[in-house]
């Protein structure tokens, strides 16, 4: 009877996790993303987006390897975000643009986006989130934390998947 109570408690989590979600006008408490508008649709500002998307990723990666939360990885892109602005902004020099870049924080209503191993739903966020120039072109969006964007398929193998519901599970098998 014990176990037959702990399947039905654990069945009624599942769905109020599944179900209730977050509402659409509350900020999602578990992810950072980070929002690159690029400055137009045309292939050279395309190639500058993604140029410095690479450029910002590759700076962030050293601050946020021990963020353990994403009140840490806020609080690390927070205090960074002139030196990150300045990252932007050589980038778009050495690219040869004539166009600036504006970097701040912000709460986005984000679209449903699929990453390799899981997808995030549509709703408000907050994001580092990078202008470039008139930022009228296509997006990049990516997780900042935790850091989906930072991992490459070389080092996939070192990952550890940890799934709550799977723990929630056994810790009610276990008792």
């Amino acid at each position: 009877m014990k176990y037959i109570l702990s399947f039905v408690g654990v069945i009624i989590i599942v769905g109020a996790i599944c179900f209730c979600g977050f509402k659409k006008d509350e900020v999602n408490q578990d992810y950072l993303r980070i929002h690159i508008s690029a400055n137009s649709n045309s292939t050279q500002d395309q190639n500058v987006k993604y140029v410095v998307k690479d450029a910002v990723v590759d700076f962030l990666i050293p601050y946020l390897a021990d963020a353990t939360n994403k009140d840490e990885a806020m609080k690390i892109v927070k205090a960074n975000l002139n030196k990150i602005e300045e990252v932007v902004s050589y980038a778009l020099k050495v690219e040869g643009v004539s166009y600036d870049a504006k970097v701040k924080m912000s709460e986005e209503e984000v679209p449903t986006r699929a990453y390799s191993n899981f997808v995030l739903e549509s709703g408000i966020y907050d994001c580092l989130e990078i202008e470039l120039g008139n930022a009228q072109g296509d997006n990049w969006w990516c997780v900042v934390f935790p850091a989906v964007c930072f991992l490459s398929s070389e080092n996939l193998e070192n990952c550890e998947y940890i799934s709550k519901i799977w723990e929630i599970i056994n810790s009610v098998t276990k008792s």
